[in-house]
């Protein structure tokens, strides 16, 4: 049960990064600091007076920047690489003791789940923008503070059903991928009069 739970918050939090690194962090290092849960000994990495500040002060500033249509595509396009080495860094923590390969196993796995988030936050970002109203980028960036705040909770008291949530939500964005692929391939290729 210990490798399944350690796979559910490696999953869950890699994939919550990808969506807001700063406020997983946060998570993390809170719930270390005030003891929500009991936590193996490698999370205490995040119960950290630095790492803590910048995460919550980092969240907060995101937390803002995420509301304005176009400034919000900026700051995902400057994420494009933070989140996922962020969803990395994570991942490999949750490992506590490891062999160097199953450390970069570990952190291709969060770092690789954490860009498929980020690249779905993203682009779902970058279409409200073309909405002249603000209402619907607001809805989602409170809708993404909430879902990241329920992952990483979830991670923390059921990390097994975390793993089968960000399971289900990478086959969806597989899925979806695919089929965007496939029209777009298809409006390509079609004849042309």
């Amino acid at each position: 049960m210990d490798i399944i739970a350690t796979l559910g918050r490696t999953v869950g939090f890699s994939f919550a990064a990808g969506v807001n690194l700063y406020a997983t962090v946060a998570i993390l290092g809170l719930s270390e600091r005030f003891g929500w849960v009991s936590l193996p000994p490698q999370f205490r990495v995040f119960d950290n007076d630095a790492i803590l500040a910048i995460a919550i002060v980092m969240y907060v500033v995101e937390f803002f920047a995420d509301k304005v249509p176009y400034l919000d595509s900026v700051w995902d396009l400057v994420h494009t690489v933070i989140r996922p080495v962020g969803g990395a860094f994570i991942a490999v923590a949750t490992l506590g003791d490891a062999s160097p390969e199953y450390e970069v196993l570990a952190a291709l796995l969060g770092g690789s789940i954490a860009a498929g988030s980020h690249l779905t936050k993203t682009s779902t970002r970058a279409m409200a923008n073309t909405s002249p109203e603000p209402f619907s980028n607001w809805l989602l960036s409170l809708g993404e503070d909430g879902f990241v705040v329920g992952l990483g909770l979830l991670a923390l008291y059921h990390p097994v059903i975390a793993l089968v949530v960000a399971v289900v939500l990478l086959v969806a964005i597989g899925v979806f991928a695919a089929a965007i692929v496939r029209s777009v391939r298809r409006w390509l290729l079609r004849p042309r009069a």
